[in-house]
C-alpha cells in the first residue's frame, strides 16, 4: 500500500477547513459583538454615564476626606478596574487618572479642564455660599427657582464635542466645598478598550467552541465518512487483488452509499463475467479435447489402413484391399460429417447464417424424415408413425433447419429403438405455439445423464447401450436450431419410452403457406 503524507489526506483537509472556518466565524462574531457593545453603550446596564460619574465622584470625595494622602491612582485601579466602562479623573492639582482605557476623546479632556477652570473665576469670598452644589450645579438662594438658560451649558462652550458627548457632564469632586477634581465618563466605551477587556473571555469561549465543534465533527461527520471510505478503499484493493467476493458496505442513502452500491454492482458484474469466462474456458478446453479425440479416431484408422496398403513387403488379395479401402472411405465420410456438424454448430451458436422464415407444413417435415431414414428403418426392423393434432398442421420457421433438427432426432431414435418397436412423430397445439415430438421405445436414459444429453460430444451410448453411437453433435445441433427459432428442446425418459419435444415454435396457417 502506497504511503501518503497525512496533510495531503482529504479527511484532514476537510477537518482543517472546517475548524478554520469555525474559528474565523468566532473571531468575526467576537469583533462584531464588541463593536455593537461599544456602539450601543450597553456596558452600563441600568445607569447612565452621568450617574456613574456622580457615584465615582462622591466615592472619591469621601475617600480623600478620610485620607488626604490617599494614592488616588491605586485606589481607582483597585476599586474600578473590573468595570467594563472606562472613565477618567482629572484633579485640580494636574493629576490625570484613568480606570482602564488610556485614550479618551480630546473634546472630553478639554471639557474636564474647562470645568476645573470655570469655578476659579466664580469662586465666592471665603465664608460665602459656593456657587456650585455637590453635583456641580450653580448654587441658588433658599426658595430661589432654578435659572434655566441663565448661562449656556458647558458643552456648548467647547468646540468639537461629539453629538453623543453632549449628554455628558463632568461630575465634580467636592472636598470641603472646594472643587478638587472632576470625573468624566464617556458615553461610549472605546472599541480597543472593550476588545482588550473581553479578549480573554472571548478567547476561552472560542477555544471551547472550537474544541467541542472539532470533537463533534470528528465523531458525527468525519469519523464515519472516513471509516466508510476506508472500507470502500479496502474492498477495491481486494477486488483488484483478485478477490471477487470483496464488497463495500453500502448502508445509508448518502453519496458514499451510492458509490459503494455502484462498486458492489460493478463487483457483481465482474464476478459474473469472471465466472462466465471460467466456464467458457472450461467448455473450450473440453471442446478442444473432444474435437481432438473425435477427429483423431477416424484419422488414426485411415492412416493405419493406408500404411498397411502401402507396405511393399505385404501382399494383400483383392478382397482385403477392397475392404480396407471401404473402411477408409467410411472413416473419411465420418470425418466429413464431424467437420460439417462442427461448422453447423459454430454458425448456429454464433448467430451466423440467416433463417429463411416461412410457413412450413408439419406433415411435409414428417414425410421427409420418414423417407430419409427409410433404409435405416428397414435395416433396424423399426416402424415409424406420425400424428398431427388439429391446429398443429403448420409452423413458422426455416424449413431446412427444422427438417435438420427432426432428422437428427429421428436418427437418434432409430439408433436406440429395439427391433420391432415403433417410433412416433407427433405434433400438437399449445396456445399460440406448436409442439413437435419424437419418441422411441428404447431402454431409456439414466436420470444422471439427462442434464448433459444436449452437450457437445456427449455420447448417448454411455446411457443407452447396445448400438454404436454417432459423433455426439447431433443433439447439440438440434438445441442450437430450436433456440434460434425462439423455442426450447427437452427430453423425458424412462425404460421403454424416451420423448424429445421441441416447444415454442410459432403456429402457422394454411392461408399463409
Amino acid at each position: 500500500m502506497k504511503n501518503h503524507r497525512w496533510y495531503k489526506s482529504l479527511y484532514w483537509r476537510i477537518a482543517f477547513g472546517f475548524v478554520a472556518f469555525l474559528a474565523a466565524m468566532l473571531v468575526v462574531q467576537a469583533v462584531m459583538f464588541t463593536w455593537a457593545v461599544s456602539y450601543s453603550g450597553r456596558t452600563l446596564p441600568g445607569q447612565s454615564p452621568l450617574r456613574l460619574g456622580q457615584t465615582v465622584a462622591l466615592d472619591l470625595a469621601n475617600a480623600l476626606q478620610q485620607n488626604p494622602q490617599l494614592d488616588l491612582a491605586k485606589y481607582v485601579h483597585d476599586q474600578y478596574a473590573q468595570y467594563t466602562h472606562p472613565f477618567f479623573v482629572m484633579m485640580a492639582d494636574g493629576r490625570f487618572i484613568t480606570s482602564g482605557s488610556r485614550s479618551f476623546p480630546e473634546p472630553l479632556i478639554r471639557m474636564a479642564k474647562a470645568r476645573l477652570e470655570r469655578p476659579a473665576a466664580e469662586r465666592p469670598p471665603r465664608g460665602e455660599r459656593a456657587p456650585f452644589d455637590r453635583f456641580g450645579r450653580g448654587a441658588r438662594a433658599p426658595g430661589e427657582r432654578p435659572r434655566f438658560g441663565a448661562a449656556p451649558p458647558l458643552v456648548d462652550l467647547i468646540e468639537g464635542v461629539p453629538a453623543a458627548a453632549r449628554f455628558v457632564r463632568p461630575a465634580p469632586i467636592l472636598i470641603g466645598g472646594e472643587l478638587a477634581g472632576v470625573v468624566v465618563v464617556p458615553p461610549q466605551a472605546p472599541f480597543g478598550f472593550l476588545l482588550g477587556r473581553f479578549a480573554p473571555i472571548l478567547a476561552a469561549v472560542a477555544a471551547g467552541v472550537l474544541l467541542v465543534g472539532a470533537v463533534l465533527a470528528t465523531v458525527v461527520v468525519f469519523g464515519p465518512a472516513r471509516r466508510r471510505l476506508r472500507a470502500l478503499e479496502s474492498a477495491a484493493r481486494r477486488l483488484g487483488g483478485g478477490d471477487l467476493t470483496a464488497r463495500a458496505p453500502d448502508r445509508g442513502g448518502d453519496e458514499i452509499a451510492a458509490v459503494a452500491q455502484a462498486f458492489n454492482a460493478m463487483a457483481d458484474d465482474l464476478a459474473t463475467r469472471a465466472s462466465a469466462l471460467a466456464e467458457s474456458d472450461r467448455v473450450r478446453r473440453q471442446l478442444l479435447a473432444d474435437v481432438s479425440h473425435e477427429l483423431t479416431t477416424p484419422v488414426t484408422a485411415m492412416r493405419g489402413y493406408l500404411e498397411t496398403l502401402t507396405m511393399p513387403e505385404l501382399t494383400l488379395d483383392t478382397a482385403t484391399k477392397v475392404r480396407y479401402l471401404t473402411i477408409i472411405g467410411d472413416e473419411t465420410a465420418r470425418l466429413e460429417r464431424i467437420i460439417g456438424d462442427l461448422l453447423d454448430l459454430a454458425r448456429l451458436e454464433g448467430g451466423g447464417g440467416t433463417l429463411r422464415t416461412e410457413t412450413v407444413p408439419v406433415a411435409q417435415l414428417f414425410e421427409r424424415v420418414a423417407a430419409r431414414h427409410g433404409p435405416a428403418l428397414d435395416a433396424a426392423g423399426v416402424q415409424i408413425s406420425t400424428t398431427i393434432a388439429p391446429g398443429a398442421e403448420f409452423v413458422v420457421g426455416d424449413r431446412d433447419r427444422l427438417e435438420q433438427a427432426l432428422q437428427n432426432l429421428g436418427a437418434n431414435a432409430i439408433r436406440y429403438a429395439p427391433t420391432g418397436s415403433m417410433i412416433t412423430l407427433a405434433a400438437r397445439r399449445a396456445a399460440e405455439h406448436v409442439v413437435l415430438s419424437v419418441s422411441d421405445e428404447g431402454s431409456g436414459i439414466d436420470p444422471e445423464h439427462l442434464p448433459h444429453i444436449f452437450d457437445r460430444f456427449y455420447k448417448a451410448d454411455a446411457a443407452r447401450t447396445g448400438v454404436a453411437g454417432g459423433s455426439g453433435l447431433g443433439l447439440s445441433i438440434v438445441k442450437a436450431i430450436v433456440e434460434r427459432h425462439g423455442g426450447r428442446v427437452s427430453v423425458e425418459s424412462r425404460p421403454g419410452r424416451t420423448v424429445f419435444e421441441i416447444s415454442g415454435l410459432t403456429a402457422g396457417t394454411a392461408a399463409a403457406s
